[in-house]
């Protein structure tokens, strides 16, 4: 079910050819200045400071232009009529390089990479198939397979949450991963978690519409602690922050972030119910394609984060690391060397390919 945009049969038939890319690596830094090169990034309608993936490739790019001293700059969407205009306006700058951040954004980047074969692209969170573009995604299910089985085990209540900004691949992904990682827990410990907010089978559940309004994910969240959730998992962006302000107003919940690790990015009246977090590895991959296009190796090669090579994860524990057992902890362990061993196959309808 993921999104695949055609350019041309020429440009698929190449792409059946190739896996995923490689783990990001962190690169030697380098003193030496590029002075004509320029990379432009351009967000989705969360803006710089969404605490999600907004943020983190702009921490990457940023980072990019330190290690390799370039020219970055990032345009901010406010709305979604903001989108095709600031891409433009990115590619019109002349640079070499620009980042696009988000599903909402496929289309202007196709059409603006077909329209400037010369200028090479990367688009987070989406596939776009194209001989100048680079998709950057992440089999996030992976890590919120853990993060379920581990809400299944800590919760008190026996009823956990989920929910998305809108009903979209890269946000089920997480929701899908959840479920199946509560579903295990409940096989092996013969328990009966049960997960508000999301059905896998059906592919539906509880949406906010958008990724911006914080009292839409506290209303929401809201709705799931008076149901009796004190785990939940908000994939909603901004949004999620409204589903932290519910839980720190009811003693014994706590919430699972995504993206980035909520108990650093989070305001600090916040970060005290942040439980873990399921991350994405942008900045690693943003700054590693940077790079590979500096030095000429640039390719339309799909680089997809997994837990084997780092590019998803959890986060720890932090101020909630004495509501998980050494024997919980360890079961994680096993579990995610499972899955990176492919004993464990963690799949959907979203999966990355």
């Amino acid at each position: 079910m993921r999104r695949l945009i055609i350019v041309s049969a020429l440009a698929a038939a190449a792409l059946v050819l190739v896996g995923c890319a490689p783990a990001p690596t962190p690169a030697v830094t380098t003193d030496a200045t590029v002075p004509d090169y320029c990379a432009r990034m351009v967000t989705n309608s969360g803006g710089l400071e969404d605490r999600s993936f907004n943020q983190s490739s702009w921490e990457g790019l940023q980072e990019a232009a330190t290690k390799y001293s370039i020219d970055a700059d990032a345009l901010v969407s406010t709305s979604e009529t903001d989108l095709a205009p600031n891409v433009s306006q990115a590619v019109a700058t002349g640079c070499q390089f620009i980042l696009t951040v988000g599903y909402e954004l496929a289309d202007t980047t196709l059409a603006e990479a077909t329209a400037n074969p010369d200028v090479h692209f990367a688009i987070v969170d989406e596939f776009v198939d194209a001989p100048n573009v680079k998709p950057i995604v992440f089999d996030t299910a992976q890590a919120s397979f853990l993060a379920g089985y581990l809400a299944a085990g800590v919760s008190k209540t026996g009823i956990v949450a989920t929910f998305g900004g809108g009903n979209q691949p890269p946000v089920t992904l997480f929701l899908d991963g959840f479920v199946d990682g509560v579903a295990m827990y409940n096989d092996k410990h013969q328990a009966a978690v049960r997960v508000l907010g999301w059905d896998k089978t059906a592919q539906d559940g509880s949406f906010t519409g958008d990724f911006e309004d914080v009292n839409k994910g506290k209303a929401l969240a809201q709705s799931f602690i008076d149901q009796g959730a004190d785990i939940i998992m908000p994939v909603a962006g901004q949004v999620g922050q409204g589903a932290a302000a519910a839980a720190i107003e009811t003693p014994g919940v706590t919430i699972i972030w995504v993206d980035n690790d909520g108990f650093v990015t989070l305001p600090a009246q916040l970060q005290s119910v942040v439980l873990t977090s399921v991350l994405k590895n942008t900045s690693a991959a943003v700054i590693e394609t940077i790079g590979a296009d500096l030095d000429g190796s640039f390719d339309n090669e799909a680089f997809v984060g997994t837990l084997k090579n780092g590019g998803v994860e959890i986060a720890g524990f932090h101020d909630q690391a004495g509501l998980v057992p050494v024997e919980l902890s360890d079961e994680l362990d096993q579990i995610r060397a499972a899955i990176v061993a492919g004993i464990i196959a963690v799949t959907g309808p979203s999966t990355p390919q």
